[in-house]
């Protein structure tokens, strides 16, 4: 079932459910508030009746005397003398009247619905004054009235609520419709994202959640776009990477088998391609292992270490390299802090970059470690602006560069380890790259 199908259903049913149920308390109210107006105006009319009695027949002796004038009022009533405990005068049936005083309701001042031989009626009884006349008036509404005008205002009321509720379901269609359309809208572009056109892609007028997960579908297709991208990349860089050794080895390979090369020439053809064949390994070695790392198949065990013992086994390693390469390497420490990271991978991500500063330096690369950031420059040539962007990138490598994987390797640990890598203009003239921890302490 269509989403825009369940939402019209569950708010029709809502709304059926909340009117059936309103109606219902509502019919029971309005027969509670007739019952209380008819008392009132039943008392009101008494007062007014037992007025005229007391004024026009103030020394009543004989209830014929003011009969005529009782039997021309509109409505049920009687006229009862407490004292006595008789029935002076009534308009009601004499089954009705006997009913009444069988059950007591005459001296009963509780009971204001008393029952007739066939309804209910709804009673007000007014003193007559003075008290001691020990006379009563007592006027009598027939319940059926009342329901009477119970069942109109219900039916008036029924007509409202099915107008009503015919609109706020025209409504809810209305509304439900601009809640999905985005939706469907959403579905489209996904599909485009599935058939990887992205270029296709049209942003989605929504608000709310709805624009969250419209802003999120493009995050996510332009991160698809790159990596994509840059899986075609890889493998364009890998295959040149790897098809350039394979053909130098089977060029001597060719060669050797054939006689061309003897003697010297076959010495190096052989020393060669013992050299390709071990850059080819390294390649395959540093491409499994960046796989690895990137699909997490490797665990990443983190720990506290202290910065302090970082700084000197970079120091300690990478001392020997500087000194071949003639390069001045220095490391300082600001601040101490620790770093809660997996201690083996972590050091190989800085020595990768630090390898990489001393291949491209002049004379001097310089290692400092603060709060929580690491720092390392040289004051090489710098990385060419157009290669930052795609400069942690698989087989990206500048002049002088190796497998081009060395810096893919840094990026994917440091941000295995919570943090962030970038690199930028050193102050020293080559290039500064900058690592960012967040699990660290001082």
């Amino acid at each position: 079932m269509r989403l825009r199908t369940q939402l019209n259903l569950a708010f029709t049913t809502l709304l059926v459910v909340i009117l059936t149920v309103t109606g219902f308390v509502t019919y029971s109210l309005i027969m509670d508030m007739l019952i209380d107006k008819e008392e009132t105006q039943l008392k009101q009319k008494g007062e007014i009746l037992i007025d005229i009695l007391n004024r026009e027949y103030g020394s009543i002796r004989s209830v014929n005397e003011f009969q005529e004038f009782l039997q021309s009022q509109d409505g049920e009533l009687i006229l009862y003398n407490r004292t006595e405990e008789t029935v002076l005068f009534s308009t009601m049936s004499v089954d009705n009247t006997r009913q009444f005083y069988e059950k007591g309701y005459f001296n009963n001042y509780s009971d204001e619905l008393w029952d007739g031989t066939s309804q209910k009626y709804v009673t007000a009884r007014i003193v007559r004054q003075p008290n001691n006349s020990g006379t009563e008036l007592i006027l009598l509404t027939p319940i059926r009235d009342l329901q009477a005008v119970q069942s109109s205002f219900f039916n008036r009321l029924l007509i409202v609520f099915l107008i009503g509720g015919a609109l706020a379901i025209l409504l809810s269609y209305f509304l439900t419709n601009r809640l999905v359309k985005p939706l469907t809208m959403l579905k489209n572009e996904l599909k485009k994202v599935e058939k990887r056109r992205f270029d296709d892609l049209e942003r989605v007028n929504a608000t709310g959640e709805i624009k969250e997960v419209e802003q999120s579908l493009f995050d996510m297709a332009n991160e698809l776009k790159n990596y994509m991208q840059s899986q075609q990349v890889f493998f364009q860089n890998a295959s040149h990477e790897l098809k350039t050794p394979l053909m130098t080895i089977q060029g001597y390979a060719e060669g050797i088998k054939e006689g061309v090369f003897e003697g010297k020439e076959r010495d190096q053809g052989l020393e060669t391609m013992v050299e390709e064949i071990n850059r080819l390994k390294k390649i395959i070695n540093e491409i499994i292992w960046l796989a690895k790392l990137e699909s997490e198949e490797l665990p990443y065990e983190r720990e506290w270490i202290e910065s302090k013992t970082l700084l000197n086994e970079v120091h300690n390693r990478m001392l020997p390299l500087a000194e071949k390469e003639g390069i001045h390497f220095g490391v300082k420490q600001v601040k101490e802090f620790r770093l809660y990271v997996d201690h083996e991978k972590f050091l190989q991500a800085v020595l990768n970059i630090a390898v990489n500063a001393i291949r491209h330096a002049d004379s001097k690369v310089e290692v400092s470690f603060k709060d929580s950031q690491i720092v390392i420059e040289d004051d090489g040539n710098g990385i060419p602006k157009d290669l930052i962007p795609y400069i942690f990138n698989r087989f990206v490598k500048g002049k002088g560069g190796e497998t081009g994987l060395g810096l893919a390797i840094a990026r994917t640990i440091i941000e295995q380890s919570q943090g962030s890598i970038k690199v930028e203009q050193s102050s020293l003239g080559g290039a500064r790259f900058v690592i960012e921890l967040v699990g660290t302490k001082n």
